[in-house]
């Protein structure tokens, strides 16, 4: 009887469906549109760190919530906030790189985020290192759609010299 009863129950209960409730994995060129957007844009700012919220497993994806994250600091109002963003986003940034060291992309984030940070926030430690890693490593990316994100940033960062920008392509 017990087993009648189980079976009955089994076959009543509905059971949800995985597959429909299951998130695709947004793309790497949806997450560096709405990063260059969130530096002007709240809700887009918002809307990345929403979307990557799942997904901080990845070190890629942690490094773009740590950076969407200190993005969010600029568009706060209360100094607390700012500092508070601003530390989580750091936090979740540097956990992202120790995970995955040699990443081209993590790397440019972090260089990116230091040259443009105030110095008094004293998050410019990584800088000469990223530097060198980058200058180094930009001639291997195979990655097309990489390589034309990060060059515009790089030809006009103010970190590195005439002669460092002519060796990119």
């Amino acid at each position: 009887m017990k087993y009648v009863m189980l079976l009955n129950l089994l076959l009543f209960v509905k059971i949800p469906n995985v597959a429909s409730s299951h998130k695709e994995i947004p793309s790497i060129d949806e997450i560096r549109s709405l990063y260059q957007k969130s530096m002007a844009s709240k809700i887009a700012c918002k809307k990345l760190i929403d979307l990557l919220e799942p997904y901080k497993k990845d070190p890629l994806y942690l490094g773009y919530s740590g950076c969407a994250t200190m993005v969010m600091a600029k568009h706060a109002f209360s100094p607390f906030s700012k500092l508070s963003y601003f530390k989580k986003g750091k936090r979740m940034l540097e956990k992202a790189i120790d995970s995955d060291h040699n990443n081209f992309e993590l790397r440019f984030l972090r260089f990116t985020d230091q040259t443009n940070m105030p110095s008094f926030l004293g998050y410019n430690d990584s800088i000469k290192k990223d530097r060198t890693f980058i200058l180094h490593s930009f001639l291997q990316i195979k990655d097309v759609r990489l390589e034309a994100y990060v060059l515009p940033s790089l030809k006009e960062s103010k970190d590195l010299s005439s002669l460092e920008k002519e060796k990119l392509k």
